[in-house]
Order: C-alpha cells, then sequence, then structure tokens
C-alpha cells in the first residue's frame, strides 16, 4: 500500500472517529445543593460546561434538541400563616444551555422532586410530594396551566412515546396514577408495591418497572391489567433504575448496600456491581454503551459498561449530588 493510499485510509477513520465523538449523546446533570447544573460529554465523560443560577435542583428534563433544560428545585418559601396551599412558592428555572444561562424561572406550588417532558416537547408535568399533585407547565406560555390532583406523595412521572397518556407513582398509597393527555384527567390506578418511586418503561412500554425501597425491591406492573406480574429483591433503599440498551437488562442501584445490579428481565438472573458511597440517581447513556451512576454521599458520578459491568470512568463533580439527569442525543 503507497503512502497516498495509507493517508487516504487514515483521513477517512479519522472522520469516521470524529463524526463519532460529535455523535455522542451529552447528559446535563442537576447537582443539587451545589446549585449547579453541568453538561458531560458521553464519548468522553468529561464536564464540558457548566451553569449556575439554579437552586437546589433536583429533577431535570431537555427539549429534544436540546435548545432548553427545565431544572425543577426543592427549595421553596415557607406559606405564611393562613396563605393557600397552592400559592406558588417554589420555581422551575429555565436555562439556555447554548447561551450558559438561565433565562427565566416559572412559578410553582411546591418543592418539584422529579419532572418529565411530553415528546412535543410542549408540556413538563413536576410532581409536587407534599402537594399530592402535579403541575403542568406550558412551555408556549411559560406557565402553570393545569394542577392535577394523583395521590398522596407524588414522585416520579412516565409519559408514553406517542404522547398520550401519563403516569405518577404515588409513594404515600401504594399506587400509580394513569393520566389522559388530551383531558388532563386520572383516569386509572394501577397498583405499585410498597412506598413506590422511579420508574422505568419496557422497551414495548408494556410494563412498568418501579422502585419500592423500604421493600428493597423492584416491582414489575402489568399497564393492560393494572396489577404486578412480578418482583425482584434487590436490596436495601433501591434508588435509580434504568433499561439498558439491550431492551432486557434493568439496572437499579442500592443505597445502603452499596451495589449496582444488572437484572435480566427475562430469566431473573442478577449481576452485581460493588459502589461505594451509596449508589443513587442513574441514566442508561444509550448509544455509548454505559450506565452514568451518582453518589449520594460523593460529588462524583461512576461510568459502567453496560456489558462487562465494571466501572470504565469516573467523573468528579464541582460538588452537590448528581440527581435526575437529562439526555439528548
Amino acid at each position: 500500500m503507497n503512502k497516498i493510499v495509507k493517508f487516504f485510509y487514515a483521513a477517512i477513520l479519522m472522520n469516521l472517529y470524529v463524526t463519532w465523538i460529535h455523535a455522542a449523546p451529552t447528559v446535563y446533570i442537576p447537582l443539587g445543593t451545589a446549585n449547579k447544573v453541568i453538561a458531560v460529554d458521553a464519548a468522553t465523560d468529561t464536564i464540558k460546561a457548566t451553569y449556575t443560577g439554579v437552586e437546589n435542583a433536583h429533577g431535570l428534563v431537555a427539549t429534544s434538541d436540546g435548545e432548553y433544560l427545565i431544572a425543577g428545585s426543592l427549595a421553596e418559601t415557607p406559606l405564611k400563616k393562613g396563605q393557600p396551599k397552592d400559592t406558588a412558592n417554589s420555581k422551575l428555572f429555565f436555562v439556555h444551555p447554548a447561551h450558559g444561562h438561565v433565562m427565566s424561572t416559572i412559578p410553582v406550588s411546591g418543592w418539584t422532586h422529579h419532572q418529565a417532558i411530553t415528546p412535543d416537547d410542549r408540556y413538563v408535568i413536576s410532581t409536587h410530594g407534599l402537594r399530592g399533585s402535579v403541575s403542568v407547565v406550558d412551555l408556549e406560555s411559560n406557565k402553570v396551566v393545569r394542577t392535577i390532583k394523583t395521590g398522596p406523595v407524588p414522585n416520579y412521572t412516565l409519559i408514553t412515546k406517542d404522547g398520550e397518556r401519563a403516569f405518577v407513582s404515588n409513594s404515600g398509597n401504594n399506587t400509580i396514577s394513569e393520566i389522559d393527555l388530551k383531558n388532563w384527567k386520572v383516569i386509572r390506578t394501577l397498583d405499585a408495591g410498597p412506598a413506590p418511586e422511579h420508574m422505568v418503561f419496557s422497551s414495548d412500554e408494556a410494563t412498568i418497572y418501579i422502585t419500592n425501597p423500604r421493600a428493597g425491591k423492584v416491582s414489575a406492573v402489568s399497564i393492560a391489567t393494572g396489577k404486578i406480574i412480578n418482583s425482584y429483591k434487590i436490596g436495601r433503599a433501591v434508588h435509580g433504575l434504568d433499561m439498558g440498551d439491550d431492551g432486557i437488562t434493568l439496572f437499579v442501584s442500592s443505597k445502603k448496600d452499596n451495589k449496582l445490579v444488572a437484572v435480566n428481565t427475562k430469566t431473573g438472573n442478577q449481576s452485581e456491581l460493588n459502589l461505594s458511597p451509596a449508589p443513587y440517581h442513574l441514566n442508561t447513556i444509550h448509544g455509548a454503551g454505559k450506565v452514568y451512576v451518582s453518589s449520594r454521599k460523593q460529588p462524583v458520578i461512576w461510568v459502567v459498561d453496560q456489558k462487562s459491568l465494571k466501572v470504565v470512568n469516573t467523573i468528579k463533580l464541582p460538588g452537590g449530588e448528581g440527581h435526575q439527569m437529562a439526555i439528548v442525543e
């Protein structure tokens, strides 16, 4: 092979590598008490931007094009005696990554735990644990347009790919509320096991996998019947979970047992990785073959290979701890 041909092939390989690097997802991570949101390049596991001006951000979603981030806050101003319970006393923070700062804030009633965004990028649903409800923010008007009563201590929301249904876990009464997003009404209540929190769909959206931290397990709930059809014993204080790239493997963290568990949802077989201290929120990074796992007690993200279940990198955070991550591909 002559030098010109070698150079030609090298140029092609380099171009493919650069294209792959730039095509890797960006992971946005709210850092709670550090009052920041960071952007991480999932190809290199490095922090490429930091956004300040948010207050105790916990829940986070991004529009599908990555143009906007909406961060919920665990901070709220105490209500004065006699003030109506639905008075706005917390905020959502509207961040524009390209501009690098908070563009505006949206008043909401009560601190926000987690958030979800509709597939058309129009509405953000936030859970308000102490209010027994979710708020719906219209991103065109930048204000709350609906408040929907679900159940005591709503925690997490899933929205179907077609944008027609939302499911909200209610930690206070062991249920999931199904919301029809055409008329914004609760139409059904599903079983969810004890004190349900985080959720993820199966790849076909026929099943919801949901954490039951007090029982140390994950329950599988049939959307068709609204009943629990399976459960997986994980460990004490299960918290984060997500579905792997293969659509079969469920990744779950156990804070008190200091481990990440990979569950084959077809066979029930489990593999474990020791992570210490206190593995917390997690997200699978689709297309990168990784799982990002935060720690509840240290400012760090562990980067775990989905197939080998080994730590391949570590991201040191500029304070705080990682919470609900938003991924833009």
